[in-house]
């Protein structure tokens, strides 16, 4: 079986608001800012406990590129108008298995409430099917985090499972929701790497590119 191809000319996605792209080392202060608030972390696998290892986290990254199996790549979700880091989205590309890709987003608390997780994802997963050719996308999340499932069902993914117990215990053992959407269903729904149009979740026009670094 041939392995798949990682894009390494990613460069970044554009939407109205948003633009979505590599971590720099500068992302590190506000990055730990957030990521390390209990409001975020408590439904987060990993919480950094200092600079230095966000620093890492982010040295890391830029070593890898999307659709590298076996890894998860993090993408700074920043906004257009101003810059700032307000968020980001995980994908999990797993080894062995090129069709499928898990998501993971977050948003800093400063920043929710606009719309710009459901912005964001929504772009990524155009990317992912159309760009990348994915088939299946899926998200795993607690089933006490319920804006995070109201997101999901929002841009169209079903409740696949419910798995009792199944998240290693961070002081007690936790339940996992799956949640998924496969490419025809998100194609049905007129979505598209490049695409005018209303978007769900936020207000006024949208135009998503993505754009590659030349060669």
């Amino acid at each position: 079986m041939c392995r798949p191809t990682a894009d390494e000319r990613f460069a970044f996605i554009e939407t109205a608001r948003l633009i979505i792209r590599r971590f720099a080392a500068s992302d590190d202060a506000p990055f730990f800012a957030y990521r390390s608030d209990p409001r975020v972390s408590r439904y987060k696998g990993w919480k950094p406990e200092s600079i230095g290892e966000v620093e890492e986290f982010i040295d890391r990254m830029s070593r890898l590129h999307p659709n590298m199996p076996g890894t998860w790549f993090q993408l700074a979700v920043c906004r257009k108008d101003s810059g700032e880091l307000i968020g980001d989205c995980g994908l999990r590309f797993p080894d062995g298995d090129d069709s499928q890709v898990e998501i993971g987003y977050t948003v800093a608390p400063a920043h929710q409430g606009h719309g710009y997780a459901t912005e964001s994802v929504t772009a990524v997963l155009d990317y992912l099917f159309g760009s990348l050719g994915k088939r299946r996308a899926y998200g795993s999340v607690e089933p006490a985090n319920t804006r995070s499932i109201a997101l999901l069902e929002r841009i169209g993914m079903r409740r696949q499972a419910h798995f009792r117990d199944s998240v290693p215990p961070d002081g007690e053992w936790g339940d996992d929701v799956i949640y998924a959407i496969l490419d025809e269903e998100w194609n049905r729904n007129g979505r598209s790497v490049v695409h005018h149009g209303q978007q769900p979740g936020f207000g006024g026009s949208r135009t998503i590119r993505t754009l590659h670094r030349p060669v």
